[in-house]
């Protein structure tokens, strides 16, 4: 049996650029989700035109109860709300899916590709992995990677679809929005759900081979956080070292103590 996992956020929705937009209970999130819903049905539409024979949907944004069941085909599962694990945006994914597919996924903290970039947490101003920008598609990639599981495609901003092909070269992406400042560009709502479908049937037809990513050797991480008391609670973690009042860094070899790390003080 042919699997595929799918992560999906929302920030990077077609034409999301205010947290109004994606925000459970504010005025605008209703037809944001439903936008969200109708791009994971088309990314669930186009694995399966791929030869995928079981789709496994994790809703992986903020309440992670944002996915309208009724956009998605029969054959899908959705796993909501949050297990409390490290995997977190990954919960669920094993070494028995042959890729994994991300959409509406956005740029890291510090950015300026998106008005909502951020990464993990909005109280974390940037955050860097040996020296370069982290974002949540990177650490998501790289706990696939852990488990032998390629990324093969993703939907998003321009800044996160370009930090993707860096990262894994041929990886399938669909980029839908373009910040600058607190607007946002985005291509037709329509046009978007049509490129997630085809890309995705595409990635999920071409040799897994493509979509390879090496883990580093050893991992080190640069935290800044907004608030300085955020930073000395968290820097009574195993491992942590503080920089100043408001940077950490911690430095591993297992990419599972990162994500235990992120865990427990992001």
């Amino acid at each position: 049996m042919k699997k595929l996992f799918i992560s999906a956020d929302m920030e990077g929705t077609c034409g999301a650029g205010a947290w109004n937009e994606v925000t459970k209970g504010k005025q605008d999130y209703d037809k944001f989700a439903e936008r969200m819903s109708r791009e994971v049905g088309a990314a669930c539409e186009g694995a399966l035109e791929g030869g995928m024979d079981f789709v496994l949907v994790r809703d992986a944004h903020d309440s992670a109860r944002n996915i309208d069941w009724s956009f998605l085909p029969k054959q899908v599962q959705l796993m909501r709300g949050w297990g409390d694990d490290p995997l977190s945006m990954m919960t669920g994914l094993d070494d028995s899916y042959h890729g994994a597919v991300f959409t509406g996924y956005h740029d890291a903290a510090g950015s300026g590709e998106t008005p909502l970039a951020h990464t993990m947490s909005t109280g974390i101003s940037w955050i860097s992995l040996n020296g370069e920008p982290l974002s949540e598609g990177q650490i998501n990639a790289y706990t696939a990677a852990k488990h032998q599981v390629p990324v093969i495609a993703m939907s998003g901003d321009v800044g996160i679809c370009g930090k993707m092909k860096a990262l894994i070269p041929g990886i399938k992406t669909v980029e839908v929005n373009r910040g600058t400042g607190n607007l946002v560009l985005s291509i037709h709502p329509d046009k978007a759900v049509t490129q997630i479908k085809e890309a995705v049937k595409a990635a999920c037809l071409a040799p897994r081979e493509e979509f390879a990513l090496k883990l580093p050797e050893s991992f080190r991480l640069d935290v800044r956080f907004c608030q300085h008391a955020k930073a000395y609670k968290s820097g009574f973690y195993p491992g942590m070292k503080r920089m100043d009042a408001h940077t950490l860094r911690f430095e591993a070899d297992d990419w599972y103590e990162v994500l235990r790390m992120m865990h427990f003080c992001l």
